[in-house]
Formats: structure tokens, C-alpha cells, sequence
């Protein structure tokens, strides 16, 4: 679904598709007429040709995105408390030398109506902080196709954000709506529109239409994108009038993922290239993470279970060779 924040800057906006089909013929045969096929051969071809759901137009980065590494600095402590099959709670404490120490307390409700193992509706996520300032996101499956999304942010009990979204997921597309901060007596706000269409099993191409309105300000950015999807790479390309962004993510093995990021941005008339790699060491409970970009920003995190007490540990370190600045963190997760 869209996200109203990112929009409002005007920035162009993965998941990983369906494996295309091959079918190769030896040579020297060839393929048997339509009315030979056994029905056995007719269910595999259809298989084989047809189009599944794409997915969201958001997420179409998002594979290549997951790669890297997440800033951190201080000390952060967060504790995670089941208090039954549908409903949790987690206290988070962070401790900072450049930012504001705060607390948070987080809340998770996720309904009966299950729709696959991974699925279940509806969803209610909270998080408040010892500020009073409040984010919360309220996911529904209204329909077997259709699902909504409401979305609020306060501050020191104010409103600041707030959107609704609404999602199609056809057979082989997906079609979005999102409303955000909408204001009728001032006749503001803005409106985004995405569309995402299977045209092979291999190949998606969509766009997305950000609306914007403001007293004495309007206007609208389309910007068009495209994914193909390999058994083993993913490569993204969307174009705009706000820029250029390009992702190619690769899994070189069940260890070790690598992705390339490229960014062009016409308002800010900056262009940014990046590269990530993730390793995960299944058998010693090890996750690492790391990143390098064109502003030479080195960055990387390691996680670590520590099984069998229910304890995850993370450390992070990110050096700005430029700015001449570094920032490194430490985390513990119980629960």
C-alpha cells in the first residue's frame, strides 16, 4: 500500500515474484499437436502460462532494501511479553549520546481470521512513547481480494498524520488507493494511486500518480516502474519526474544475498549508488549485514541468538568518511 510520508516528498517509490516457467523440447522432437495433450499436459501448461499476483507497488525495491544494515547508536533494550496466542506487548528503552533517550511501549493484536499459515486478520499495531506521542495501524482483509489499512500519527496529542488505504489484489495485478491527511475546509491533502500488472510470469510493470493539495500549492508527480524476476536475481527500475531509482538483488547461495542500489533525484539534483550484502549462518544463529556507498558511509550489524535462553544481541557500527563521523550501538531483545 502507499505510504503518505514518503509521497509527500515526491520521491519515486520488493517483493520476489513468481518463477518463470521454461519448457524445453530435445532436439530433433517437437511439440505434439493441441489435441494430442493428455489432460495431465494441459494442467502443466496452463501452470506454466499463467500470470500470478505481482504483489504491491511499494514493495517492489523492498527485496534489495532488506539487505541492509539499520543505523544505530547507543544502547537499546527491548523486552517482548506474549500475553496470549492473539496479543502482545514489548517495552523498548533507548539510551543516546546524540539523540533523546526515550521509552516506548508497543502493543500487537492480531485477530481469528486466518488466511494462511502467515495471515491472520484483523491487525493492531501501537507504539507510544514517554512524550505521549502516538503511532498506530489498524489492517483488515474486509474482502477475499480487498484489504484496507487505517494509519495515525499524534504528537504530544496532536494529530499530525493520518491516511487510509485501500488495496485490490486481482489474479495478476494489484490496484492501490491512498488518502492522506485530508482537510475539507481547507481543501488539502494528498492522493495516491499505484497499479501493478503481471505481463509474463517473469516480468511486472506498473505506475503510481502522487496528488498533492495545499492552499496556494497543487500538483501531481507520475512516475512508472518495472520488475523482472529470476529464479535467482530480481532487478527494478522506476522513472519519474522526480528521478530515477534502480535496485538488482542477487542470492548467491542460501548464505549470502547481495544487492545494488542506484538513486537520482531531480529536486534534490543529487544521485547516490550503494551497495549491500547480507550472510546468514543458520547453524551458529548469525546474521550480518553490511553496506557501502558512493558518499563513502560504511555501515554493518551483527545479530546473534543466543539460544537456548530467548535472547537476541546486535551490534552496530556505521563510519562517515567525509563528515569524519562514527556512530555504533549496541541491542538486546528478551523474548
Amino acid at each position: 500500500m502507499g505510504n503518505v510520508l514518503a509521497a509527500s516528498s515526491l520521491s519515486p517509490s520488493t517483493a520476489k515474484g513468481p518463477s518463470p516457467g521454461l519448457m524445453s523440447v530435445p532436439p530433433g522432437f517437437t511439440l505434439p499437436p493441441a489435441t494430442g495433450l493428455t489432460a495431465q499436459d494441459k494442467q502443466q501448461n496452463e501452470k506454466i502460462d499463467k500470470l500470478t499476483n505481482p504483489g504491491t507497488f511499494e514493495e517492489c525495491h523492498r527485496k534489495c532494501k532488506d539487505l541492509y544494515p539499520v543505523q544505530m547508536e547507543g544502547v537499546k533494550l527491548t523486552v517482548n511479553k506474549g500475553l496470549s496466542n492473539h496479543f502482545q506487548v514489548n517495552h523498548t528503552i533507548v539510551l543516546s549520546t546524540v539523540g533523546e533517550s526515550n521509552y516506548h511501549f508497543g502493543a500487537t493484536y492480531v485477530g481469528t481470521k486466518q488466511l494462511s499459515p502467515t495471515e491472520a486478520f484483523p491487525v493492531l499495531v501501537g507504539d507510544m512513547d514517554n512524550s505521549g506521542s502516538l503511532n498506530a495501524q489498524i489492517i483488515h482483509q474486509l474482502a477475499s481480494k480487498v484489504r484496507s489499512k487505517v494509519a495515525f500519527q499524534t504528537q504530544q496529542s496532536k494529530f499530525v498524520n493520518w491516511q487510509v488505504d485501500a488495496e485490490y489484489r486481482g489474479d495478476d495485478f494489484t490496484g492501490a488507493i491512498t488518502l492522506g491527511n485530508p482537510d475539507i475546509l481547507t481543501g488539502s491533502g494528498i492522493l495516491v494511486t499505484h497499479y501493478l500488472q503481471s505481463i509474463t510470469p517473469s516480468l511486472a510493470l506498473g505506475g503510481e500518480l502522487v496528488y498533492h493539495r495545499r492552499p496556494g500549492e497543487e500538483g501531481s508527480v507520475m512516475s512508472l516502474a518495472g520488475r523482472y524476476t529470476a529464479p535467482n536475481w530480481i532487478a527494478t527500475l522506476t522513472m519519474g519526474q522526480a528521478g530515477a531509482h534502480a535496485t538488482y538483488y542477487h542470492r548467491a547461495n542460501e548464505q549470502l544475498q547481495v544487492g545494488v542500489e542506484f538513486e537520482a533525484s531531480t529536486r534534490m539534483q543529487d544521485t547516490s549508488v550503494s551497495f549491500g550484502y547480507q550472510l546468514d549462518l543458520p547453524k551458529a544463529n548469525l546474521l550480518f549485514k553490511g553496506s557501502v556507498d558512493s558518499n563513502w558511509v560504511v555501515g554493518a550489524t551483527l545479530e546473534k541468538k543466543l539460544p537456548p535462553l530467548p535472547l537476541t544481541l546486535v551490534m552496530g557500527a556505521f563510519l562517515n568518511h567525509k563528515k569524519n563521523k562514527f556512530q555504533c550501538g549496541f541491542g538486546l531483545t528478551i523474548g
